[in-house]
């Protein structure tokens, strides 16, 4: 069953009664919607005058949804997982650490190659030409030490918007807010299925800065990306983003993102159960009884 996005942008008092999810005025508490809480997969708080109560949050996080408050800008801030996402989460966590620097090298070659054929993959779905990136994939090395990756960002985002002028960064002009949004929505969703196969989204198999509580996470989410630069560009291409302010019909499109169709071991799926493909194929890496992670392609339409 493919589970739901909720998003909350609006004063609400958020409780739970019967296994449900109810949505109420804040003031009266006069219920307003009712939604089964074994139906949702991530939940999106972006109102101050958002109430919640921990008999909700506590449930939500039993039952792996991915719990995220948004700041004062209205972007995703804070990410709420539960601490035992597998009844077996001690030894895969014993497993995931005791990989070797070689097999981290080969993952993180195998990701970079994924990622960088879907970019290809969504350039052909949009008419552009995609020869100069493919070019690029003959050149992955294990570990990718000449950085093909970073090559092949700035030949990708150059294809896409190179005639707007556009720069790929956390600030600056339309399409990056959207770009941001989505990445984070996909980060948190990447994160709640790694936990669900038991695995920890701290221990990065290429990302590892100190910083960071989700390096795991960065890495997965890597070749899925593509997947919200397809959303992002349609949006863009048909005129809904006309500026840099990231408006509330533009969240609710980004939202989508979780359940968009991909191609993963041949057969279509959407990109939130396809994922739990990926996270498993991942750990079996890392116990060693699979060589390679699933990971999804674009379909031709």
């Amino acid at each position: 069953m493919i589970k739901r996005t909720l998003y909350f942008g609006n004063p609400a008092y958020l409780h739970k009664k019967d296994l449900q999810l109810k949505i109420a005025e804040p003031e009266t508490r006069a219920e307003k919607a009712t939604i089964p809480l074994e139906d949702i997969a991530v939940v999106i708080l972006d109102h101050p005058q958002i109430t919640i109560t921990h008999a909700l949050m506590a449930e939500l996080i039993e039952r792996n949804v991915a719990l995220i408050s948004c700041d004062g800008q209205h972007l995703p801030t804070g990410l709420m997982l539960p601490l035992d996402g597998n009844h077996v989460q001690t030894e895969r966590f014993r497993i995931q650490i005791a990989a070797s620097e070689p097999l981290l090298k080969n993952l993180w070659a195998q990701t970079v190659k994924a990622k960088i054929e879907n970019q290809a993959g969504m350039l052909k779905r949009a008419g552009i030409e995609s020869k100069q990136l493919q070019a690029l994939v003959p050149q992955i090395k294990s570990g990718d030490p000449d950085n093909t990756e970073g090559r092949a960002a700035a030949v990708y985002w150059k294809l896409v918007y190179g005639e707007h002028g556009f720069t790929r960064n956390r600030e600056g002009m339309e399409p990056n807010a959207q770009l941001n949004y989505c990445y984070a929505i996909l980060r948190a969703i990447v994160a709640r299925a790694l936990v669900s196969s038991g695995l920890l989204p701290t221990l990065g198999i290429h990302h590892r800065n100190k910083y960071n509580a989700y390096c795991l996470a960065d890495d997965v989410m890597e070749p899925y990306r593509p997947f919200c630069d397809e959303l992002v560009y349609q949006m863009y291409s048909s005129g809904e983003i006309e500026t840099e302010e990231l408006i509330r019909p533009q969240k609710a499109k980004l939202l989508s993102v979780a359940t968009c169709d991909v191609l993963i071991d041949g057969k279509k799926s959407p990109l939130m159960v396809a994922l739990s493909r990926t996270t498993n194929s991942l750990f079996e890496c890392f116990e060693g009884s699979r060589r390679k992670i699933v990971y999804p392609e674009f379909y031709d339409k």
